[in-house]
């Protein structure tokens, strides 16, 4: 058995990504970069994608494609990811995207259900996400105590759990979450999206005194500080410093919240010094350089895990996050640059 250092759970999906989807936006009611679970309006996206629109099919859901990111930067053997998949062959895909990045998966297959997926809709620089989770969201607790992944956990380090996972596997990232807390192991959240801190708030601060670092971009921290009274902080250090100040299960280790900006900045608080924040410039690139935003976050929270596994500092691994979403963005797809390139 491999001896993980990091530990990634989420919503298995297959991207199916087209280009050129104005009409599809007008159609199916959809923001050009936004992020929605499909509702009853949105299922014959899928089907009319694949009969009108060249389709191109990515390994995604955000911490695989985060965890993909980490085991891009890191040595063979380092990632393991969990999550729920069909027996299909979507499931197969997946299987075989991820051993082509060295990403080992421990997935959760449920007979007769369909591996969830993912209409990625780019207009210009923004891509509108509409998931149908179907296996995805039938992820059992009982699955991170059988004998494929109980070890996994124990040698990992480091843990990584999505917003989007608490739509429906709270209990199971409680499970995780608490663990790392009592082992005095990093457990690491990501927002993921405006609506998991509008409408999963009770699950998001259920969680969060067992988060070390906190992750989100600008609208996902605006969300947060919406719905959890912060309404007058826009002021993304402000709204940083709350979240970084909320209850913790371990103070033993300060919590770091660190929010994305797209191609402006990063900002990045921690709660042992909340009233200094640090910002860190992106490098940004001309617009034609830009191909696809799809995972860009993704990749960001990808490289930067990497390189806190690997120990780096602070600054190294904000660069390293920054470095791996600006290859992202200049692929279709949340996808990283082969042959592979030294990241740090």
């Amino acid at each position: 058995m491999a001896s993980y250092q990091l530990f990634c759970m989420g919503n298995p999906l297959l991207d199916m990504q087209v280009t050129g989807g104005e009409e599809l936006l007008k159609k199916y009611d959809l923001k050009p970069n936004d992020a929605i679970l499909a509702e009853e309006k949105h299922m014959s996206i899928y089907e009319e994608l694949v009969q009108k629109y060249k389709v191109t099919y990515v390994a995604g859901g955000a911490s695989q494609n985060a965890a993909r990111g980490a085991a891009y930067v890191l040595p063979p053997k380092s990632v393991v990811y969990a999550g729920c998949v069909g027996d299909d062959d979507l499931a197969e895909q997946l299987r075989a995207a991820d051993a082509r990045e060295g990403l080992d998966p421990v997935f959760l297959v449920k007979k007769g259900a369909k591996t969830g997926a993912c209409a990625v809709v780019i207009t210009g620089h923004h891509r509108s996400l509409v998931t149908t989770l179907r296996a995805a969201e039938l992820f059992e607790k009982a699955h991170l105590a059988s004998p494929e992944v109980a070890p996994c956990i124990e040698s990992a380090r480091v843990f990584y759990v999505e917003g989007f996972f608490l739509t429906h596997g709270t209990e199971s990232a409680l499970e995780l979450s608490k663990k790392a807390s009592e082992a005095g192991k990093v457990f690491v959240l990501n927002l993921s999206a405006p609506f998991i801190p509008q409408f999963f708030q009770v699950q998001l601060q259920q969680i969060l005194p067992f988060c070390d670092i906190v992750i989100g971009n600008e609208a996902e921290a605006e969300a947060w500080a919406s719905a959890s009274g912060h309404a007058a902080q826009t002021d993304l250090a402000a709204v940083a410093a709350a979240i970084a100040m909320q209850p913790k299960a371990n103070p033993s280790r300060p919590r770091t919240v660190i929010i994305t900006h797209g191609a402006e900045s990063t900002t990045v608080v921690s709660s042992a010094e909340p009233d200094a924040p640090r910002v860190f410039d992106v490098h940004p690139l001309a617009d034609a350089q830009i191909v696809d935003t799809n995972g860009a976050g993704d990749a960001f929270a990808g490289g930067f895990l990497g390189a806190y596994v690997l120990g780096k500092s602070l600054e190294e691994c904000v660069e390293a996050g920054h470095k791996l979403g600006s290859m992202c963005v200049q692929q279709v797809g949340p996808q990283y640059q082969w042959p592979k390139v030294q990241i740090l």
